[in-house]
């Protein structure tokens, strides 16, 4: 089971009551604010706490240019937040995702609870300086609270600014990232060389890779982990195609396959928090059901294995 969580401000847990009772996603027998928490997880770093669902953009936010698909994806980030979700994930890779980033975020009333995270990705220090500072502007925001380093690109050298960057308060924390399992010997090389705050790689029901090595060597070094390809790209959700969710799924209160697929993922004690990206609100009122509820033990993580393996 996950540790004691924390609790969002009395606004935006009001809000998230609402919106998923209108959802329809009200656990049973819920009387009172006090018996739904939200599942958070601690920066090891610094003890701060972020929800444990997160929202990635690639792909689904590169939508510049359409302002209607751009209205779509405000409403997204509105329900993600609302719901209680905190970290939000992107890159100069992801085409025009963080300029719509910031056009949602500036159609928003309300952003509170938002961890905004970006990277790095291009060679050499001044072209890195220059495309961080690109991205705050696309965002618009005063600053990021994580940075990461891309698939590993050039991260001796931007590994050098990131430092300055968090002396000096432009950022709050530094990350690196892959999403190659070959790079996995290379991810694991410079976790031990370095302390960085972050780390973010793939790990899910169908690539189990990173529990033989990083996911290990993270908690044992204090990196708080994100994970991304939480649905292997939408692998997992054809893996089940034509399969009823199992009734025992109910005894860690999972309604749907994403819940099961995420609450795998963040109940893994050296994880901080899954990434799945999706275009539509429906999708992610039901990602978002991951936050609440009992979470699967090492047991029930073992039968959820065997279950997907059967299929």
């Amino acid at each position: 089971m996950a540790s004691d969580p924390t609790y969002p401000s009395r606004r935006r847990f009001l809000q998230t009551l609402a919106a998923l009772g209108a959802a329809g996603m009200l656990p049973a027998g819920l009387t009172a604010p006090a018996s739904f928490p939200v599942l958070t997880r601690p920066i090891t770093s610094s003890g701060e706490h972020i929800p444990a669902i997160g929202m990635g953009t690639w792909q689904t936010f590169d939508v510049g240019g359409d302002r209607y698909r751009v209205a779509d994806r405000a409403q997204v980030l509105r329900t993600f937040l609302q719901l209680g979700g905190g970290l939000v994930d992107s890159s100069p890779m992801y085409g025009s995702s963080e300029q719509v980033l910031g056009e949602c975020l500036a159609q928003l009333d309300d952003s509170e609870g938002l961890f905004a995270a970006t990277k790095v990705w291009t060679p050499g220090q001044w072209l890195g300086k220059r495309q961080m500072e690109k991205s705050r502007q696309l965002w618009g925001l005063p600053r990021f609270d994580l940075m990461q380093i891309h698939n590993m690109l050039d991260w001796e050298t931007h590994l050098e600014t990131l430092k300055a960057w968090k002396a000096e308060g432009r950022i709050r924390y530094i990350g690196i990232t892959t999403s190659h399992g070959r790079r996995h010997d290379d991810l694991a090389a410079a976790l031990t060389a370095e302390p960085f705050d972050f780390v973010q790689f793939t790990y899910n029901l169908l690539d189990r890779e990173a529990e033989q090595r990083l996911l290990p060597l993270a908690a044992e070094r204090g990196i708080a982990v994100i994970i991304n390809r939480p649905f292997q790209r939408g692998d997992l959700f054809s893996h089940v195609r034509g399969h009823a969710l199992p009734d025992w799924a109910a005894e860690f209160d999972c309604a749907n396959w994403a819940q099961f697929f995420l609450k795998f993922i963040v109940s893994h004690p050296a994880v901080s928090c899954a990434i799945p990206a999706t275009s539509r609100v429906d999708h992610m009122r039901e990602n978002m059901g991951a936050l609440h509820g009992r979470l699967p033990d090492a047991a029930m993580r073992q039968r959820m294995i065997r279950h997907m393996e059967a299929l």
